[in-house]
């Protein structure tokens, strides 16, 4: 009787074991996706990031200028270093039309406008800047690119941690993507910095679900191509985004 009690008791610890070392495994596989993912990304993009000697040899459609917050007296130091950087390329040989994607989704916040100014204020053609009211993800900024401005190919210009997964979007969209780092202007610390590599690390697991769903973004509206007048993009042009 102890015996066979005995045995049961050595195969329930069996069983208890097993059941810990399967969970541990599903455990350390589920942790390990993530990771992957984020390499894949970095991996996948880095061969498109361009040098100043490169981008200047280049040929596309327009500047992308990804949007990021803005202070009541202007950019803030994110999108003034992207900014600055996108106005660099624009002045390079790479291409004339520069397409400010941002969020002005509500009327007291406006990116695009702001960076539209900027860039005005820093001697850029009025008629070569387009304005994309719409570009609330990096996701629907590249797909609005491709369906609403009718771009094909593009320098997207933002800091290099964000540049990964904006070049993956547009490439997985069919778009000819490269892209700029608009790094260096500013230090932002520690804290901010590792809270914008987290949660770039999570969008870039959800952007891949993303490019293989392809969803509408939230607005697409009339055709503006890129070839046309910036001006058209205009508020008071614009009747719908």
């Amino acid at each position: 009787m102890k015996k066979s009690f005995d045995a049961t008791k050595k195969s329930k610890k069996g069983l208890l074991r097993r059941f810990i070392s399967t969970a541990f495994i599903i455990l350390l596989v589920a942790a390990s996706i993530p990771v992957i993912l984020n390499v894949y990304v970095v991996w996948y993009s880095s061969r498109y990031i361009l040098t100043p000697e490169e981008y200047a040899n280049k040929n596309v459609d327009c500047v992308m200028v990804m949007g990021a917050g803005v202070w009541e007296d202007g950019p803030s130091h994110m999108l003034e270093e992207r900014l600055n950087r996108g106005i660099e390329v624009y002045n390079s040989s790479a291409t004339d039309r520069l397409l400010m994607s941002g969020d002005h989704g509500r009327t007291e916040y406006d990116e695009v406008n702001v960076m539209k100014s900027f860039a005005i204020d820093s001697g850029a053609v009025p008629d070569e800047v387009f304005m994309d009211h719409a570009g609330f993800s990096t996701y629907e900024s590249m797909y609005r690119a491709r369906d609403v401005f009718e771009v094909d190919s593009l320098i997207i210009v933002t800091q290099k941690y964000h540049l990964y997964r904006a070049i993956y979007d547009a490439r997985k969209l069919g778009l000819e993507a490269y892209g700029v780092a608009a790094d260096g202007q500013y230090n932002y610390g520690i804290y901010t910095t590792t809270y914008n590599n987290f949660r770039e690390s999570l969008a870039r697991c959800k952007d891949i679900i993303w490019c293989i769903a392809k969803p509408e973004p939230t607005y697409l509206g009339e055709v503006i191509p890129i070839s046309a007048s910036g001006n058209l993009t205009d508020d008071e042009n614009t009747a719908q985004y």
